[in-house]
């Protein structure tokens, strides 16, 4: 019965501590926002770089597993290269450490003067107090995570001291003493650190439980040591699990996680014993101290890190061989090299910027048309990969934006003529206005998805007058693209009307759909899911109406182009008809006269 209540004890004490140890951390976050993230993945220009910022963000959140997930993020957005990862990894195993000399704190004791004023007791009185006031009697946010943070740690220390007193008794026990020495042996130590690091899903909780089991006395340097080994390989699971559907790279670093302390584990316990067995270092048999657990934790984890930073590029080049990319993988590396040529070097060279800005973007728009053309191949069509790739490549798209646009942003900081300027918010303008066809491919593909998985299939005369619609869009995408590659201004004019033309149709389709609900034909779902596609057909195509309209733009401010070659290259109104009728006659699903349309009808966004 003893035991079963000493089990219970020191379990509750774990749970203390791993709750104190969350909340802690949580409130370090939440007081600095989004600087952690900012810090992580600007800051990492060198590997020296990254291993501080590593260790110092660890040490912050109290968590490598934590600062690895985050790290994962960031290479599975390509805000990251791996090579960052990999130096941030080995100063997150350093600044966990730190945990186990925050615990320390709690085996300070005293009766008298400043010793009574440093013990644990009296710490975790006054950060309880002063936690629980912050929370109740502040309204800032700011406060209340400063409580969270005090609070978080005065239930730490009550977690330890729960363990400690829970395995007190047993530094009488024989039976104890001979089960602790059995894992002086390497091979079980290691065993036991992994499969218990495993289990509690934290370093530092394994780290607390063995400095705890060390206040009994029955733990020495050669029990302490291949645990300790252990716990750093045990850390990496929770970091292997968040890594389950990440990209390549994501997976990369979470492998690069574990590989690092693998690494380490077998040169220090190949070379570690091998010396020792030479040697025989005395200390091997003195009795372990939580301090001097704390110690051998960070010494082995700084020893591991110098070893193998000369190595970084090297496991770089191993992580690729154990993670290979396939064939699309490679297919996304090429898309993404339109990113190299913007060169932060030429921002002080405007017309060189420019160019390379303008090339990049000339690659957005490509991926655009063309993943534009896959979402409207998935509602004839429709897979499974098919739609993976079109989410992946919306992805794609969203970096160009997010790129691209930071490249201009700054370009537009420097010293430039009128014309580059103008040519400068063209194409920011260019930018958002592509990333939001983007947006509605992806939406296409989104509701093609819930039409496959819940078996909404449309009647034969919804999905014929869907495929005029479909051949239409496609038809007005590759349009505004050309014109804007090829800076075609006759085929920029014909986007406006053609626009005009399809939003005319969609509205046609919709009025034909909401006939078919109201005789039975099709039901509900059907009409959503059909009214959403339509919705979106709509919303690209206002958005190509402004692309095309950067042509024109560019066009009206070239100093070279006489006025009356500008007052030429305007469409009269008769024209506009006509281009708006001819695309209403290439698709059409009524054999019937469209109503006349002005140029007026249709606002641009």
């Amino acid at each position: 019965m003893q035991i079963v209540s000493m089990l219970l004890s020191l379990l509750c004490g774990v749970a203390l501590f791993l709750f104190g140890m969350s909340l802690m951390g949580d409130g370090l976050k939440s007081v600095a926002g989004n600087k952690l993230e900012t810090f992580l993945y600007k800051m990492t220009n060198t590997p020296l770089k990254g291993i501080l910022l590593g260790t110092g963000v660890t040490s912050v959140i109290q968590s490598s597993s934590a600062t690895t997930v985050m790290v994962i993020g960031f290479v599975n957005s390509g805000l990251m290269k791996l090579h960052q990862a990999i130096a941030i990894t080995l100063g997150a195993n350093i600044g966990t450490s730190i945990t186990g000399w925050i615990l320390c704190l709690s085996y300070i004791e005293g009766s008298a003067g400043i010793a009574s004023l440093l013990s644990s007791s009296t710490i975790s009185a006054v950060a309880a107090i002063a936690g629980i006031l912050c929370r109740m009697l502040s309204k800032r946010s700011v406060y209340r995570n400063l409580g969270n943070i005090l609070m978080g740690f005065a239930v730490l220390m009550v977690g330890m001291q729960m363990m400690s007193a829970a395995v007190s008794p047993l530094k009488q026990s024989e039976a104890f003493t001979r089960t602790v020495t059995m894992f002086s042996n390497p091979f079980l130590g290691i065993l036991l650190g992994i499969v218990m690091t495993a289990i509690l899903q934290s370093a530092s909780a394994s780290i607390g439980i063995i400095q705890a089991l060390s206040v009994t006395g029955a733990m020495t340097v050669a029990t302490a040591f291949p645990v300790i080994l252990g716990i750093g390989v045990g850390a990496a699971c929770p970091v292997m699990l968040s890594a389950i559907g990440a990209n390549k790279n994501g997976k990369r670093t979470a492998f690069a996680y574990l590989l690092e302390n693998v690494l380490g584990m077998v040169l220090w316990a190949v070379g570690f014993y091998a010396l020792n067995a030479v040697i025989r270092f005395p200390f091997m048999n003195s009795t372990a101290s939580p301090v001097l657990i704390a110690l051998i934790n960070s010494a082995v984890r700084i020893v591991n890190a110098v070893l193998l930073f000369p190595f970084i590029k090297a496991l770089e080049k191993l992580l690729m061989l154990i993670v290979k990319d396939s064939a699309e993988d490679l297919e996304d590396i090429a898309d993404s090299a339109d990113f190299d040529l913007l060169e932060e070097r030429l921002l002080s060279l405007p017309a060189l910027a420019l160019g390379q800005a303008e090339r990049v973007v000339d690659g957005m728009s490509r991926k655009v048309r063309k993943n534009v053309g896959r979402a409207l191949n998935l509602i004839q069509e429709y897979s499974e990969s098919r739609f993976e790739k079109v989410q992946r490549k919306e992805d794609l798209i969203d970096k160009y934006e997010t790129k691209t646009g930071e490249y201009l942003i700054q370009l537009g900081k420097q010293q430039m003529d009128s014309r580059q300027t103008r040519k400068t918010t063209l194409l920011l303008r260019v930018v958002g206005d592509l990333e939001r066809i983007g947006d509605y491919a992806s939406n296409i593909a989104r509701v093609t998805n819930e039409i496959h998985d819940e078996n909404i299939s449309f009647s034969d005369d919804a999905r014929k007058d869907l495929n005029v619609a479909i051949e239409a869009e496609r038809d007005l995408v590759n349009s505004t693209v050309k014109a804007f590659q090829e800076h075609d201004m006759p085929t920029a004019m014909r986007i406006k009307p053609c626009s005009a033309a399809l939003s005319y149709l969609c509205e046609i389709l919709k009025a034909r759909h909401i006939g078919r609900l109201s005789r039975g034909e099709c039901s509900l779902p059907q009409g959503t899911a059909y009214t959403e596609l339509l919705n979106s057909f709509e919303r690209i195509a206002s958005h190509c109406v402004a692309v095309s309209g950067m042509v024109r733009r560019e066009y009206q401010a070239n100093p070279d182009i006489h006025v009356h070659a500008l007052k030429a290259r305007e469409l009269s109104e008769q024209q506009y008809q006509q281009i708006y009728d001819e695309f209403l006659a290439k698709y059409d699903v009524l054999n019937s006269e469209a109503r006349p349309l002005s140029m007026e009808d249709e606002a641009v966004e």
